[in-house]
């Protein structure tokens, strides 16, 4: 069915007041002003201060508290998209997701919290399917470089051998950008409910917890914790915090296309170090840190020193940042025919590209001629082209490189 067909608004970006919510609003103002949106949240004297700061003075706006359902229900009535920057979504998303998928609303955001995602496929799903729903998470850097990356490399292997891979690695390059608050946020709360919750440490744990429940698992493990030398890379890898949620993405990508991949298809994703003692310490610095996590009064003192949700960098360290992210996609004859896709995004990748990443998958649900139906996608299974041509036009480009040897 069509969903939101004679709604108020094209798109309305929840939580606008935010940091990343108003790069979003930014973005969307300088670029795509003369689109029908608003911008939410739950101040109106916070929304006026948005709208000053972009000299946007008609630009509308809606009081809704995401505790509210009649405020939710209010909110993704108006709008045939939502765009949600309000986290942690396990605290303060769950009935925005469940009224849009009810009111026919499509919906994106940022989460990387796969615990609450998992917790919605019941809940959600059956509504947004009869609905006609398009309700689609981790729209920014987790997971679209990882998720996409793989969608380009599966294709361009298809393309020049005509068969997809059955194996693809993933691997975090350079990068320069400060770590944002909402991720750290997120990251605190994922840590607090897998201590406190068993279904959600499951959740945590399990790499295929995304998975639609009906299909079998594969084979993949946890995620690497370790240092470990690449041959395809020729460098030393430790492990990538944010593989928790992309590789759990990845594989439900493929699951969505009907395991396209195949049943026995396999995702790791790794960050590339330079030297085999950086990976010793990173890798060591990972495990301390999250033993460190894990002890109640230990956490609230880390987190009272860390980014919070609302903090961010300069406009000069957002526009100066940039990141690198290779997927490649292993030919089961031999390592000559392997693909390898270079993502290469300008500015931060926490800010400045994921705030341009969120606003156009927003962007592609309420304009591009999607195959789709309603339901919780992924963004390569909802989105594929669509975005990898849209987000081109942002500065992040998926493309082709050369083989080390």
């Amino acid at each position: 069915m069509e969903t939101g067909k004679h709604r108020e608004f094209d798109i309305v970006v929840y939580g606008a007041t935010g940091f990343t919510g108003a790069l979003v609003a930014e973005y969307l103002h300088k670029a795509y002003g003369d689109i029908n949106w608003a911008i939410a949240g739950r101040s109106q004297t916070k929304l006026d201060a948005i709208k000053k700061a972009l000299n946007a003075p008609d630009l509308a706006t809606i009081v809704a508290n995401s505790d509210d359902v009649e405020d939710m229900t209010r909110l993704a009535a108006q709008s045939r998209v939502i765009i949600s920057t309000v986290g942690p979504y396990a605290r303060y998303g769950t009935i925005l997701i469940e009224t849009c998928a009810s009111e026919g609303t499509h919906y994106c955001d940022l989460t990387g919290e796969p615990q609450w995602m998992a917790s919605l496929f019941e809940r959600v799903s059956d509504a947004a399917e009869e609905s006609g729903a398009r309700l689609i998470h981790c729209c920014g850097f987790d997971s679209i470089p990882s998720d996409l990356g793989v969608y380009v490399a599966q294709k361009t292997m298809m393309e020049k051998h005509g068969l997809y891979a059955r194996s693809v690695s993933g691997r975090m390059g350079q990068s320069k950008g400060a770590v944002s608050g909402g991720t750290v946020a997120s990251i605190l709360l994922a840590m607090e409910q897998g201590i406190n919750d068993p279904i959600a440490r499951q959740a945590l744990n399990d790499p295929y917890a995304l998975y639609p429940a009906e299909l079998e698992p594969g084979d993949d493990g946890p995620d690497q914790r370790g240092a470990h030398w690449d041959d395809s890379f020729q460098s030393w890898t430790g492990p990538f915090v944010m593989a928790a949620i992309n590789s759990k993405v990845v594989r439900r990508s493929n699951a969505l296309a009907s395991l396209i991949y195949g049943a026995d298809f396999s995702y790791n994703e790794a960050m590339l170090m330079p030297s085999r003692s950086a990976a010793l310490l990173l890798a060591g610095g990972s495990i301390i840190g999250m033993a460190a996590l894990a002890i109640g009064p230990l956490r609230r003192l880390i987190a009272s020193r860390l980014p919070q949700p609302g903090d961010g960098p300069s406009l000069s360290e957002r526009e100066n940042g940039f990141f690198e992210f290779f997927v490649q996609a292993h030919h089961p004859e031999g390592a000559s025919k392997d693909v390898r896709i270079k993502v290469k995004g300008k500015r931060d990748p926490g800010y400045g590209a994921t705030s341009r990443m969120l606003a156009q998958a927003g962007l592609s649900l309420a304009f591009d001629d999607l195959s789709v139906e309603g339901g919780i996608w992924t963004p390569a299974s909802g989105l594929g082209d669509y975005l990898v041509e849209r987000l081109a036009t942002v500065d992040i480009t998926f493309e082709e490189v050369a083989l080390s040897r």
